[in-house]
């Protein structure tokens, strides 16, 4: 396996489709890596990604901003320099601050991962 070395500049931005005001790069794609997938998510000021699971545990750097994030029946205020693990299968959401974009790296085991939304009632 060659190395992999690029600008996160270069890499295209796509919308993540149940959320709001927030986009995803593969900045390390599952092609390119052996163990896993590293993405970049940035959530705008006020947007937010609704609760959901995923099959894969996630793995969680922020880079800028702040956010209230649940996960499972707790609503953590998180912000620039904190980390994350969201074990596999925990309902989790976000909603970024009014004040400015929430962004953070998103290390993900290169396994197939089912996401599945979760119904708040």
């Amino acid at each position: 396996m060659l190395p992999l070395i690029s600008s996160a500049s270069e890499v295209e931005a796509t919308p993540i489709g149940a959320a709001e005001g927030t986009s995803m790069q593969v900045l390390i794609p599952p092609s390119a890596a052996e163990n896993f997938i590293m993405r970049r998510i940035v959530i705008k000021a006020g947007g937010s990604m609704p609760n959901h699971t995923n099959s894969v545990e996630h793995e969680q750097y922020v880079l800028a901003g702040s956010a209230e994030v649940g996960i499972g029946d707790k609503v953590y205020h998180i912000k620039q320099d904190d980390v994350l693990l969201i074990p596999a299968g925990v309902p989790h959401w976000y909603r970024a601050s009014a004040e400015e974009d929430y962004i953070f790296i998103c290390l993900i085991p290169n396994k197939e991962d089912i996401i599945a939304l979760v119904d708040k009632t």
